[in-house]
């Protein structure tokens, strides 16, 4: 029986053992590979790792040979392999850490010894936890309309579970969906809630998990009053409204200001059709070159001074009576009326003039 015992157990080390593990990303995972081939000659001991990844490919991750262990063998391994314990008393585990997706795939340890090999299967499924999903809403946030809860990880492996439910802020609130509530069964992170009610407000949660964890999200629901709508719609109209006369008034003072401000500055150009035109003067004709002046003088007055010197020359008229003992002058007048007639004498002792 016992020759019997070696020689199965040494067919059942030649076949070897098939292993199946999972574990997260990031954190460490040991792979089993035992042998007792390394006993009784140390010297011809040769261990060797393999990978074969999911698209077939393989590789070389870590090897014992003529007294050296190779472990950098690989970029993408490079300083996260190592043999978990003293390989050469039977313990030729690989350990790796921390652990990442591309690690994942089928290892094969090889253990040979003068001629003898033992085979060792191990199959690595690596687990990476959901990220964190995003909750959006889609549709109108008003009593009777339709609004559609979405929830999605971007990375994580499949498959990933969602479940929304309603979180519990007060006693007494129901922590279930709404009773018209649908999950698209299509696409589990949809939740449509149909006809909206005042009582459909409250905060939503998303969980999303699978084998290597759980991550959530929170949305809150506030479903709004249709006369409240029309209320802050008329408010704001009301605000635009009332911006714009303002803006209004202000433009309409800012023009005023400048038209007063252009009629003030153009007032002192202005000639008036109803002011007072110059009189007529009387000015002493001492000599003959004093009469042609006062000739050209009259004949460039306008029509309104030829009327005053009429008026002065009535008034002249009545004193031309000579007082005694006065000197008497010669004056001549000026203006329209004196055109083509000898001047009138008055006695008077000085020249008079009419303003």
């Amino acid at each position: 029986w016992s020759l019997l015992w070696i020689l199965l157990s040494y067919y059942a080390g030649t076949l070897g053992t098939h292993t199946e593990i999972k574990r997260v990303a990031e954190e460490r995972v040991t792979l089993p590979c035992h042998h007792q081939l390394g006993l009784p000659e140390k010297d011809t001991l040769d261990i060797e790792w393999l990978l074969t990844d999911n698209e077939g490919n393989q590789k070389v991750v870590i090897t014992y040979s003529s007294h050296h262990v190779y472990s950098n063998l690989t970029e993408e391994q490079k300083g996260r392999v190592a043999f978990a314990s003293n390989f050469l008393a039977g313990d030729a585990s690989l350990q790796i850490e921390p652990l990442k997706p591309s690690d994942e795939g089928r290892y094969t340890c090889k253990v040979k010894n003068s001629g003898r090999y033992v085979w060792s299967h191990v199959t690595l499924k690596v687990l990476v936890r959901p990220s964190k999903p995003k909750c959006e809403l889609e549709g109108e946030l008003t009593e009777g309309s339709d609004l559609t809860l979405q929830c999605e990880s971007a990375s994580g492996t499949k498959p990933i579970v969602y479940d929304w439910q309603r979180v519990r802020e007060k006693e007494g609130e129901d922590e279930h969906l709404p009773p018209r509530s649908r999950i698209d069964y299509d696409n589990p992170g949809r939740v449509l809630l149909q006809n909206l009610t005042m009582s459909s407000s409250g905060l939503y949660q998303c969980t999303a998990g699978n084998e290597a964890g759980k991550e959530s999200c929170v949305v809150r629901v506030t479903v709004q009053h249709v006369q409240s709508i029309g209320m802050i719609a008329g408010a704001v109209t009301g605000m635009v409204a009332g911006a714009l006369l303002t803006f209004l008034l202000v433009w309409l003072l800012i023009r005023r200001k400048d038209k007063e401000r252009y009629e003030e500055e153009e007032r002192p150009n202005e000639i008036r059709e109803d002011a007072e035109a110059p009189k007529a003067r009387l000015v002493k004709p001492s000599s003959s070159s004093s009469g042609s002046r006062s000739s050209r003088s009259g004949s460039s007055s306008t029509r309104s001074t030829a009327n005053s010197a009429s008026r002065s020359q009535r008034t002249l008229s009545t004193e031309a009576a000579p007082q005694p003992g006065l000197a008497t002058h010669a004056y001549s007048l000026v203006g329209p009326a004196g055109r083509g007639s000898e001047p009138k004498k008055v006695h008077r002792s000085r020249a008079l003039q009419t303003v």
